[in-house]
């Protein structure tokens, strides 16, 4: 019996659980988040998940 080669599915381009979409921020917010990025060595993508997740469980509705 042959050995035989199995090819998996590659995931869907947005299928690995996170989204991509442009937001629109201020050239002020950029250049605070790139000091960010200098200080931390972290991409500005992991920042910003960071930053999300962050004020998302720390945010009230009034």
């Amino acid at each position: 019996m042959e050995d035989k080669l199995v090819i998996k599915k590659k995931a869907l381009k947005g299928e690995d659980g996170y989204k991509t979409f442009s937001i629109r921020i201020k050239d002020e917010t950029v250049k605070k988040l790139d000091a960010l990025v200098s200080d931390t060595n972290r991409s500005r993508n992991e920042l910003i998940n960071l930053l999300l997740d962050y004020a998302i469980k720390n945010c009230e509705v009034d």
